[in-house]
């Protein structure tokens, strides 16, 4: 259920409020808005007719505007618990920013450091926001490459003392998570873990930005309640990422869904970002695809960079060469004025 608390109510109040949830099983999420406190109530009593007799109490209370019932299984991510968008900032880029689309960029698996800085410096250039990088690589032969672990973190990191960019990479186990906080500005969670109930809590104990990524064959509801995993261990800065889905199409890697985006945004407070990358697998159709998600009103885009794509280790035939970023980040400029936001 939802607490909307008065106008009027304290900081004591909220204590109260808070013991009293507590109390009966319930753990007790805030949201601060502009003008408006809200107490996300998790949690389940016995029945519906206890449940509806509590809502009624809590309403008595002089500080409780209204408690307003939440149908949905997802409660936290849910826009009824949070009716503003969520702003995550990352080293002072704003992830959610109604006026402004943010660029993610880099190679899929970070290889060397001379190909990673090539590639930093390039992104950069081109006006990206956050560079992205592949230290742990899930891969579906276990004989591809893995990524260089640490090893490639340390690169990412010094990448970002040099040009000043964040830092996105994959955390693909719990083993692994304290090791990635260490050095990532945002944990990505690929479509292989988006199920993965362990690493999802973990990551939100973690309290560090989460990029979740849509599982192959989620359904939202699905998916969103993924997201839930995270937000219940009280990390609300969470990214949604559509990067496509698997359906009975061959000639692209999977199939964008367009629909996620706005769905979505009507369903969830989360910034949405969209990685055509992977969506579509192929490097001549993601400036359309990316074109198209920010039209739709993504949040930010994720798209894979490569100063040599024919040499790249994984995911070569989806990654743009530096030339062509830069020129789809032209074009996107007109692209995102006229849904009211800008790129740079």
């Amino acid at each position: 259920m939802i607490i909307v608390m008065s106008s009027k109510a304290t900081p004591e109040n909220l204590e109260e409020l808070t013991g009293v949830l507590k109390e009966r099983g319930y753990d007790a999420h805030l949201s601060k808005g502009v003008e408006t406190t809200i107490v996300g109530a998790v949690g389940a009593l016995p029945s519906a007719e206890e449940k509806a007799a509590f809502m009624e109490q809590l309403e008595t209370l002089p500080y409780v505007d209204r408690v307003v019932p939440v149908a949905k299984p997802y409660k936290l991510v849910n826009k009824q618990f949070h009716p503003e968008p969520t702003v995550i900032d990352v080293r002072g880029v704003r992830i959610g920013d109604p006026a402004k689309v943010i660029v993610m960029a880099g190679p899929c698996t970070v290889e060397t450091p001379e190909q990673l800085h090539a590639s930093a410096q390039a992104v950069k250039a081109a006006g990206a926001h956050i560079l992205r990088g592949g230290a742990f690589k899930p891969s579906t032969s276990p004989y591809s490459f893995h990524g260089h672990g640490e090893a490639a973190l340390k690169m990412l990191a010094e990448s970002r003392e040099e040009f000043g960019i964040p830092i996105i990479t994959e955390v693909m186990d719990v083993r692994d998570v304290e090791l990635v906080c260490k050095y990532a500005d945002i944990l990505q969670i690929g479509t292989r873990n988006m199920a993965n109930f362990t690493l999802l809590k973990e990551v939100g104990d973690a309290k560090v930005p989460v990029m979740l990524k849509r599982g192959m064959a989620a359904l939202y509801e699905e998916y969103l309640q993924a997201a839930e995993y995270i937000a219940s261990r009280g990390n609300y800065e969470i990214m949604l990422c559509e990067r496509g889905v698997r359906t009975f199409e061959t000639y692209t890697r999977n199939t964008f869904d367009i629909n996620a985006i706005p769905a979505w945004k009507e369903l969830s407070h989360l910034p949405v970002i969209a990685d055509p990358s992977h969506a579509t697998g192929k490097a001549s159709l993601v400036a359309p695809v990316t074109k198209a998600a920010v039209a739709a009103g993504a949040d930010g885009v994720i798209i894979e960079v490569h100063p040599y794509p024919s040499r790249a280790l994984k995911d070569g035939a989806q990654s743009l060469e530096p030339e062509a970023f830069a020129r789809l980040v032209r074009e996107l400029e007109p692209v995102a004025q006229s849904v009211g936001r800008t790129i740079r």
